[in-house]
């Protein structure tokens, strides 16, 4: 088991190399940089207003700097720089990096990515790392809510689907349960919300946030019921739509051990039909569900929740990620990717571990993986 762990572990290297590559590659190419977010600003698109380069420890100003920089014109190849000094924009390039070639640019990212130093972002006062850990907080209860009711819920059902298998009960939960998986989270959000927090009929549960203003008067068990009454309506928006793939697995995989051999023994042996399903089917049919929780979780909490954050006002690392793509924030950008790539590559070995911990019968030691 160790030279197979060594082994996965050596593979995530070119992997996650290979990603960075391709994301540093099209980030690079896509226009609107934050060189020309800058010059945007300088120009006079929003009158008056500065554009701060935190990495670089200056402010640069849309009013006076970009009178005096307008006496040449720069041929610099960024969008909208007619008109200014070219030594205004290569003091730009210097302060976020790109006055050295794209290669070195992206050895030295990736250097200080390895010792997980993430730098700072470009249009705020924070450092990546802080940025990322104070929102942390909103995507991990969304994610971990989510991906536990999704599975008390699931497991339960698709056993139960598969002992009943073909009878009313099993046909009416498949038709509900394609219906929650067809409507997209973000439409059954703004459905929620019109139902239950203010719209046409009910005001029942809170717009926006994670927690009231007066959250911190309250007493702790105030604090809980608070925190949790808002996660009703951004939860239900994000499980429901999950249900369906859950389930269906849960419920296959139940049928095919049902028609294993060792059932009918069991069986013939006078065991309780509870017993046959719980005691024996339960542990085979739920090794492909349980092991990959991990991934689950990580899948639900980086992917699903972004536009559930920007609905509800959940200031997580969803709208973060959006923010720093509109802003083209690059060490926001490129730092999150690597994280979250580095602990997806985790997370699938940790689920493949799990397989060895519920059944060890498996050994992943006897293969060429």
């Amino acid at each position: 088991m160790l030279a197979y762990i060594i082994r996965r572990l050596a593979l995530m290297i070119p992997t996650l190399i290979g990603i960075m590559v391709i994301n540093f590659a099209i980030v690079q190419l896509a226009p609107g940089g934050p060189i020309e977010q800058i010059i945007a600003e300088v120009t006079g698109t929003d009158a008056g207003t500065t554009g701060r380069i935190s990495g670089g420890g200056s402010e640069v100003s849309g009013g006076s700097s970009a009178a005096s920089a307008s006496a040449s014109t720069a041929d610099s190849g960024y969008r909208g720089a007619q008109g200014l000094d070219p030594e205004f924009i290569k003091d730009l390039e210097r302060q976020f990096g790109f006055d050295k070639p794209l290669h070195e640019r992206f050895l030295k990212m990736m250097g200080d990515f390895i010792v997980f130093d993430f730098g700072t972002s470009f249009f705020r006062d924070e450092t990546v790392i802080d940025l990322v850990l104070s929102k942390m907080p909103v995507s991990i209860s969304l994610g971990l809510w989510t991906t536990l009711i999704v599975y008390l819920v699931c497991i339960p059902l698709g056993i139960r689907k598969a002992v009943m298998d073909g009878t009313r009960f099993d046909v009416w939960t498949t038709t509900i349960l394609t219906i929650g998986f067809a409507i997209p989270s973000f439409v059954l959000a703004i459905m929620l919300i019109v139902l239950f927090s203010g719209g046409s009929f009910f005001d029942i549960f809170p717009l926006r946030g994670l927690t009231s203003e007066n959250f911190d008067e309250l007493s702790t068990i105030g604090q809980i019921l608070d925190y949790l009454w808002h996660l009703v309506l951004p939860v239900t928006a994000l499980v429901l739509g999950g249900f369906l793939s859950l389930t269906m697995l849960t419920k296959n995989s139940y049928l095919d051990q049902i028609n294993m051999l060792y059932v009918q023994t069991a069986r013939a042996k006078g065991l309780t039909e509870r017993r046959v399903m719980y005691g024996h089917v339960f542990r085979n049919a739920m090794l492909i569900v349980i092991a990959g929780f991990p991934s689950a979780f990580i899948g639900i909490l980086f992917t699903g929740a972004m536009l559930i954050e920007i609905i509800f006002s959940l200031d997580g690392l969803g709208l973060l990620g959006f923010e720093a793509a509109i802003k083209r924030d690059y060490p926001i950008m490129f730092a999150t990717v690597y994280f979250f790539t580095l602990l997806g590559l985790v997370m699938n070995l940790v689920g493949d571990l799990m397989y060895t911990v519920i059944d060890p019968r498996i050994d992943f030691e006897g293969r060429n993986v």
